[in-house]
């Protein structure tokens, strides 16, 4: 009598079970895990979830300090760290005798520099700026010049710096254009350009020397360039007197915006 032989699947249906049992779900054609070789999916804990979890957000960066509009890095570097206020005239271009003024304070150094004044019309030099100013050459001198001392014919309108009221400030006769010159110094402010600080506007003592030039005043605008000096109208000089602080070490900054710029 002849022994029924087995059915060839239940002779290898034991070998596969303990193949899958040694192989697990990772076939070779499996989906590459999410997360780091031979995890599962980044859950909670873990270790490609636990990097993202303890990476920082983008913390948001201090602004920087405002700077002054239109100057450049040459020109920053001269305005002094103790200086607070900077009365800023930009001529139009390097012949120009027309130009615009803002007042700037930094009151508060970490947050820079802040417009508190302006932009008024001005003018200066008939012949625009220089370099390198010589008397007559009616060019205003380009560059960054404390403001320390003030003065005119008329009362003081409130002044924070030293006024010297003097008649010696009156003035006639006819600019440029034929404008009249009359009450062009009622008020002033004396740029330290060529001159000693601590002393009235009127005084000529010129330490580069006389040829050098001098008496660079912030004036009342008398409708045309100057000789070198800057000009604004009667109010606004009203204005910069009562604003200006000699505690905060005001200064000017002059010149044409190409050499501003830089």
């Amino acid at each position: 009598m002849s022994v029924p032989l087995r059915p060839p699947a239940l002779l290898t249906a034991p070998l596969l079970v303990l193949a899958l049992l040694l192989t697990g779900c990772a076939s070779s054609g499996s989906t590459a895990p999410v997360g780091a070789p031979g995890q599962g999916a980044a859950g909670p804990e873990s270790d490609a979830a636990s990097v993202l979890r303890s990476s920082p957000s983008a913390e948001e960066e201090t602004p920087s300090p405002a700077e002054i509009p239109g100057l450049g890095p040459s020109t920053r570097a001269e305005i002094p760290e103790d200086a607070r206020q900077a009365f800023v005239v930009t001529g139009q271009d390097e012949e120009a005798n027309r130009s615009s003024a803002v007042l700037y304070s930094r009151e508060d150094p970490a947050e820079g520099w802040v417009a508190v004044a302006g932009p008024w019309d001005a003018h200066n030099g008939m012949e625009g700026w220089t370099d390198h100013h010589v008397a007559g050459d009616l060019r205003s001198p380009k560059g960054v010049y404390s403001l320390t001392d003030a003065g005119g014919r008329l009362p003081d309108p409130g002044a924070l710096l030293p006024y010297d009221e003097h008649p010696r400030f009156a003035v006639d006769g006819e600019g440029f254009y034929g404008e009249p010159l009359e009450g062009s110094f009622d008020y002033v402010v004396a740029i330290n350009y060529n001159r000693t600080e601590g002393v009235t506007p009127l005084d000529r003592t010129r330490p580069l020397g006389l040829e050098r030039g001098g008496g660079i005043w912030i004036h009342v605008d008398h409708g045309g360039p100057t000789q070198g000096c800057v000009s604004i109208p009667e109010e606004r000089m009203e204005e910069l007197l009562r604003t200006l602080d000699p505690e905060l070490n005001p200064v000017i900054v002059m010149g044409d915006a190409g050499t501003l710029g830089r």
